[in-house]
Parts: C-alpha cells; sequence; structure tokens
C-alpha cells in the first residue's frame, strides 16, 4: 500500500474576516474533492483571516499513480485562482 500525503499554505488577498477566508477554503476544498475524492481538510491556521493550510491525503497500490495524484492537486490548486499557493509538502509512504 502507498500513502500519498500533503499539506498546501495558502495566502488569502482581499480577506478581511474569518467568515470570508472560511467560504473561500471550503470552495478550495469543494473542488478539490469532487474533483480527486481524496481526504482533504483545513489543518492549520484556522485564526488567520489571510494564511490557510490545507491537508490531503491519498492511498493507492502503485506509487507512480499516487504521486501522478498528488501533483494534479497541487496543480489544481494553484489553478483555481482563489489564493495563492505559498509552500506544498509532499510525502509518499510505503505501508
Amino acid at each position: 500500500m502507498v500513502i500519498g500525503a500533503g499539506k498546501l499554505t495558502f495566502k488569502l488577498f482581499d480577506v478581511h474576516s474569518l467568515k470570508q477566508k472560511r467560504s473561500i477554503v471550503k470552495s478550495i476544498i469543494h473542488r478539490i474533492k469532487n474533483a480527486f475524492n481524496i481526504s482533504i481538510s483545513e489543518v492549520d491556521l484556522n485564526d488567520r483571516h489571510t494564511l490557510a493550510v490545507i491537508g490531503f491525503s491519498i492511498t493507492g497500490n502503485d506509487v507512480k499513480v499516487v504521486n501522478s495524484k498528488l501533483d494534479k492537486v497541487l496543480n489544481m490548486a494553484e489553478d483555481l485562482g482563489l489564493a495563492m499557493v505559498m509552500d506544498s509538502q509532499i510525502e509518499i509512504i510505503h505501508f
């Protein structure tokens, strides 16, 4: 079994409240989850309205498939244009 885990840090522009942040983060999470059917949620910096950290995981049998899906998630997050991806961390675990 192969487990792929990722963490994306976003910079949110023109956001002045946590309510606005939640709306943008929920939209990002919803779109990625629907596109790839993965586990994904906001995992850090919940009280900062200009930054967001989203974590996600993917499981599979083939490391190439998992790695490809991780890359596609990162590309989609950047292409959405809802927030700027400041940092990304990806790890693949063979279990």
